[in-house]
């Protein structure tokens, strides 16, 4: 057994622990306290916070090359995703150096677990080797598919077949604008059948609200650009909430990722559901959507996770960044909340409750001790506030213990 000793102990699941201590036996958490700590190798690391590591609930690691590649949205959404999309097929493929790069960037700020969506399963190889936990989101988009069932069930083989111990795999809708009613369907079969989680991006974008609601817009011109439109489809009329719904799809495993644009009667229902929301407030702002409405999110009582989205819309997959633009949109939301999203409601949604998350007994002591200057009263405070990188260490790195 090992028993760490530090300024602070955050199990996320009970409250601060000032001059605390954390146990570990067998790379499982033993127990965490003040005063008498159980018998064991000390390791004194001094004015840090020990925590759990953190959970990324949405990223797009294949994405991680185009890092300042596509400036943030001037003209809506759609505009910027056209220009994303021009960058990636001019260059032909996913870089998987920086593919790499951006597996191990998220690694060294303190994330423990993922939610990476995938077009292309690049990134798989990466996550494996940093030692990260991951659900794998093989994303498929198809607003007009012949044979639906075929590629849903083909995607939820080439994906489960890359399982390892620590990553899950799983296939799931982009969004409501780009997937077939069809396609919807067949990919809810296969994740049912499979007990499954699921994600789509819902409620990102005002283009997406008008085109369930009349079948016009920016959406409807892509599609009809790239020759996926279906002319049997007809809008149906509703938010993408109740198109979900409609569809089967709304359930306790789907993450329903932005929400940016849903109204507080839609977060009911998502919560009523037992559905995740996932919210990436820097990208929000990047792509020209908006700032997600926070408050009115926990106001739901839905569980609320966080995640950066890729690099080719976002500054860096630093999870602590995300929750300082947390904090500046919610001021009135308590720190300690903020910290429960970025890691037991992330680990709860994507499966790894109870295992990660938390400092907990029985846990995985997938732990960080995070630096804290002399003066902080009220750490939880100060972990929302801006952590770097370099003021991170793992504490299965035998350099936290010197």
């Amino acid at each position: 057994m090992i028993v760490y000793r530090a300024a602070w102990v955050v199990p996320i699941a009970a409250p601060p622990i000032r001059d605390g201590w954390l146990a570990v036996e067998d790379g499982r958490v033993h127990g965490c306290g003040t005063g008498g700590a159980p018998p064991g190798s000390q390791a004194d690391l001094g004015r840090v916070a020990i925590m759990p590591g953190l959970v990324n609930a949405h990223t797009h690691f294949e994405l991680s090359w185009m890092r300042g590649r596509v400036p943030p949205a001037s003209d809506g959404m759609a505009g910027w995703v056209k220009r994303m999309l021009g960058v990636r097929r001019a260059a032909g493929r996913d870089d998987p150096i920086g593919i790499a790069a951006g597996v191990a960037e998220a690694r060294a700020a303190g994330t423990a677990l993922v939610g990476d969506v995938t077009n292309t399963l690049a990134a798989v190889g990466a996550i494996k080797a940093a030692g990260l936990s991951a659900v794998v989101f093989y994303e498929l988009i198809g607003f007009n598919v012949a044979d639906s069932w075929r590629m849903a069930s083909e995607a939820m083989e080439a994906v489960t077949k890359l399982e390892s111990e620590r990553v899950r795999g799983t296939i799931a809708p982009h969004a409501p604008y780009s997937v077939s009613p069809e396609l919807f369907r067949d990919i809810a079969r296969e994740v049912g059948m499979r007990k499954s989680l699921s994600s789509v991006h819902a409620g990102e974008s005002q283009e997406e609200m008008a085109f369930l609601r009349d079948g016009k817009g920016p959406w409807r011109e892509m599609l009809l650009q790239f020759n996926s439109w279906n002319p049997k489809w007809r809008p149906p009329g509703c938010g993408p909430i109740e198109y979900l719904d409609r569809l089967g799809v709304l359930t306790g495993r789907m993450l329903v990722v932005h929400a940016v644009q849903l109204g507080a009667n839609e977060l009911r229902r998502v919560a009523d559901a037992d559905a995740t929301i996932v919210t990436c407030p820097r990208s929000n702002v990047w792509i020209g959507v908006g700032e997600p409405p926070i408050q009115r999110f926990y106001a739901s009582g839905a569980r609320v996770a966080i995640g950066t989205d890729s690099l080719a819309s976002v500054g860096d997959l630093n999870l602590f960044s995300e929750l300082v633009a947390l904090r500046s949109i919610a001021p009135h939301v308590p720190a300690a909340q903020l910290l429960d999203s970025a890691t037991r409601a992330g680990a709860e949604a994507l499966g790894f409750g109870g295992d990660l998350g938390v400092l907990a007994p029985a846990a995985r002591a997938e732990a960080i001790a995070v630096d804290v200057p002399d003066g902080v009263t009220d750490v939880e405070e100060y972990l929302v506030s801006g952590v770097q990188p370099s003021q991170i260490r793992w504490l299965n790195d035998r350099s936290a213990a010197l």
